[in-house]
Order: structure tokens, then C-alpha cells, then sequence
């Protein structure tokens, strides 16, 4: 799943979102994971939240015209970071590009019936979600997404990706399954039976899949999520690899002692651990 030098930098990273889709089940809270195929690049194996890469194309100024809810400069606002109000409102429509993609759960509305597996499976087939939005006469529903936390991968890993998180309540009559191409299995889980998962080897789970997961186990239902999400200004955490000379590799997070930014990011344990293969909190 890693892709490590640690002798040399790994390249700038990318503008990328990923979006936490939830749901209200009879345990409570759940979320949507997808499975990254085996031979992925990146995170191969892992089960992750939809999401992916900043196309140009989610900058396209007709594309960012069907999106309501939030201006420009309303986007870079609810990300409350120094960005331009254009990049900011794309991140947002890369989000909902992605997670259509990799879900199927369209976050738009549509004046017309909308065929969301015919639709699915044009995109599947190289159309481009512009045309596909122009087509189906699509308003983007920027306000459906609450910003959660902006992950940037470490200097050391050869792939990197700046991603925005980003918090949604799935529609109840949107049928969410993975792409069966970039992503094998999908599966609605309560983050607690997630992480449990992952402790006993079941699933494996990337450190900001992990962490995140941690973060909603505290609530009972998405609208506390969300409304916990609101509250806050989403978190930059800049994880670093670090050697501790006997053998024990972590990913220090603000506010760790191997960490050089003094001030914690997040709640919960400022490192994880690798162990057998995968990180743990602690």
C-alpha cells in the first residue's frame, strides 16, 4: 500500500477530494467504504472513502455555473483555508464527480427522471461529466458537503495527493456500490465495526480512512456529524514518516513529539503505528 523513499522527495502533491458518505442505519451512524483494487498505484487493497484527483475539467466555468448552494467565495470560505474561490469551488466538483464515479450516489438534483445506472455507466464508458450535467439539465448541490479535514500525503511517499474531506448525507434512493473497475467490493459500516475490522486484520484501512472513522465512532447519527463538522474549522494534517532506530516505523501527526508542528490537529493519539503490516492509533 506504501510507495516510500525515504531518501528522496516524492513529488508535489495533488489537489484531490474524497468524500464521506453517511447514513442513518439500525446501529446508528454508518459510512460507505469502497476497496481499492489490488494493483492500485495508491492504497491498493485498502478500503477507502470515495474520492480521487482535481481533473481541470471540474474548473470548467459552465460546469461551475449548475452549482448551487455555495459561490466561489462562499467555497473557500466553508474550507476557511488561503485558496483561490475558483480552485475552491472545483474541489467541491471534484467531490461530487468522484463520488458518483466510485458510488453512484449523485449529489444533484435534475428538473427530468434521472437513469442513475445508465448515467453511471457513461461515465464508466468515458463521458465526460460536464457533458453528462449539461444533458441532464444537473444542479450541483454544493451545500449536501460539509468540510471535515484536509489531509496531505508525506514528503516521502511517491504519490501525493492534498485532499479535502468532505462530509454528505447519502440520498436514501441512491443505491451506492463500488465502480468494479478502480474499486472491488463497497460495504456500509458503523465506523466502530470498521475499526474493528481493521484491529483484527480483516480490512485494511489507510490512516486518514482510519482517524476519521475514530472521529465519527462518536456519534450517533449523521446529523451530529455534520453538525460537529460545522462547528470546526476542518483540520490541515501534514503526517510525517519517522524511524525510531529500533525498527518501529510511525506517522507522527501535529502535535506528537516527532512531529514539527507543536500543536495537535486532531483529537485522539498523535501517531500511529506500524505493526504487522498496518498502521494502528497509539
Amino acid at each position: 500500500m506504501l510507495d516510500i523513499d525515504p531518501l528522496r522527495e516524492g513529488p508535489p502533491p495533488r489537489a484531490a477530494a474524497t468524500v464521506i458518505l453517511l447514513r442513518d442505519g439500525d446501529a446508528g451512524l454508518e459510512v460507505f467504504l469502497v476497496r481499492r483494487t489490488k494493483g492500485a498505484a495508491f492504497m491498493g487493497g485498502a478500503y477507502v472513502f470515495p474520492g480521487g484527483k482535481l481533473d481541470d475539467a471540474d474548473g470548467a466555468p459552465a460546469l461551475l455555473a449548475r452549482v448551487r448552494g455555495l459561490d466561489p467565495e462562499g467555497a473557500a470560505r466553508a474550507l476557511d483555508e488561503p485558496i483561490d474561490p475558483t480552485l475552491a469551488l472545483s474541489l467541491f466538483v471534484a467531490a461530487m464527480r468522484e463520488t458518483f464515479e466510485e458510488s453512484g450516489v449523485l449529489l444533484a438534483t435534475s428538473p427530468r427522471a434521472i437513469d442513475l445506472p445508465e448515467a453511471r455507466a457513461r461515465i464508466a464508458s468515458g463521458g465526460a461529466f460536464g457533458a453528462l450535467c449539461d444533458d441532464l439539465d444537473l444542479t450541483l448541490d454544493a451545500s449536501a458537503m460539509v468540510p471535515f479535514a484536509r489531509w496531505v500525503t508525506p514528503v516521502v511517499e511517491q504519490r501525493r495527493f492534498d485532499a479535502r474531506f468532505f462530509l454528505a448525507i447519502a440520498p436514501p434512493d441512491h443505491d451506492a456500490r463500488h465502480d468494479d473497475a478502480e474499486t472491488i467490493t463497497s460495504t456500509w459500516m458503523t465506523p466502530r465495526a470498521a475499526i474493528d475490522a481493521h484491529l483484527a486484520a480483516r480490512i485494511d484501512l489507510p490512516p486518514p480512512t482510519l482517524r476519521t472513522l475514530e472521529e465519527l465512532a462518536s456519534h450517533r447519527d449523521a446529523q451530529s456529524a455534520l453538525a460537529a463538522a460545522r462547528a470546526r474549522k476542518p483540520p490541515l494534517v501534514r503526517p510525517v514518516f519517522r524511524d525510531l532506530g529500533d525498527g518501529t516505523w510511525i506517522l507522527a501527526l501535529p502535535g506528537d513529539p516527532e512531529h514539527p508542528e507543536p500543536h495537535a490537529a486532531l483529537p485522539g493519539p498523535t501517531r500511529f503505528t506500524l505493526r504487522d503490516g498496518r498502521f494502528v492509533s497509539g
